[in-house]
């Protein structure tokens, strides 16, 4: 492997502001409603998903509430007052309500760990902005299956701990650590300096079992559509390609995951 250059950091300043999408919402169970819940859980310091606000322009408590989301990071979506009226069935939510995490998020020291207990190079898997519930569950899955130490998600743009990814995980969320951070680049170049190779799986790169994958490596692995975004790829070591001989010119995320993985496992036992 080449000498890995080092990259200015370029992050975008956008602020992150979308509709909220009921069908990829949590079930009501990991929901609180009301202004005064909200609020405490906030202060409490709790993990939470996202803040859904009931129209464009808050009013009263609900301002204070965007304003302490937004200063601790968590993402704040605005939405009609219908589709919170449909999430609370019922339930009093006085236009706010807050997605809260079913399961805890770990940190890089929680997988470098879990890597060092094994005697292995550490192995991590960053998912860029993927969204789909079914696809995070089942990289998991595969992850674990693997030999894999620990997944990073963004914070924002991705979807995160639901109950649909432990469902579709069958299980693997109980042992596969799962970290959220705040930004994709800023993480890679933390990895680096630990020691890390970044490997982005994306086309135009050399194929997947030509490529050395040995040593402590993070793979990154790009949305359903999107793909890898351009700041992301630019701050990866290296990119590794799997040949496309049909029609269709690319694979579901959790299947392009699970090729790259179970080929580092092959050259991993190989080495053994």
């Amino acid at each position: 492997m080449a000498d890995r250059k080092k990259k200015k950091n370029a992050v975008p300043g956008k602020k992150y502001e979308k509709r909220y999408n009921e069908d990829a919402a949590c079930s009501s169970q990991d929901m609180i409603f009301g202004r005064n819940p909200v609020m405490e859980a906030l202060k409490s310091g709790r993990q939470i998903e996202k803040i859904i606000i009931a129209g464009n322009s808050p009013e009263g408590s609900a301002v204070k509430i965007e304003a302490v989301a937004r200063e601790r990071g968590i993402p704040v979506i605005k939405t009609e007052k219908s589709a919170l009226d449909r999430l609370a069935k019922g339930a009093s939510h006085q236009g706010v309500a807050a997605d809260i995490c079913p399961y805890d998020y770990k940190t890089l020291d929680d997988i470098m760990e879990k890597a060092e207990a094994a005697g292995e190079d550490p192995l991590v898997v960053i998912l860029d902005n993927l969204e789909d519930p079914h696809n995070l569950g089942a990289i998991m899955r595969t992850a674990e299956c693997a030999g894999a130490h620990g997944i990073i998600i963004p914070k924002r743009n991705s979807c995160g701990l639901t109950h649909t990814v432990a469902k579709t995980s069958a299980g693997a969320i109980e042992y596969m650590p799962c970290v959220r951070v705040t930004n994709i680049v800023r993480t890679i170049e933390e990895l680096k300096e630990k020691g890390f190779w970044i490997a982005a799986c994306d086309m135009g790169g050399k194929e997947y079992y030509r490529t050395d994958l040995g040593g402590k490596l993070a793979v990154v692995i790009g949305s359903e559509g999107a793909g890898i975004s351009r700041l992301v790829r630019e701050n990866c070591d290296f990119i590794v390609s799997m040949p496309m001989v049909g029609k269709i010119t690319s694979l579901n995320a959790s299947n392009a995951a699970a090729v790259i993985l179970y080929e580092i496992r092959r050259q991993r036992d190989g080495k053994r």
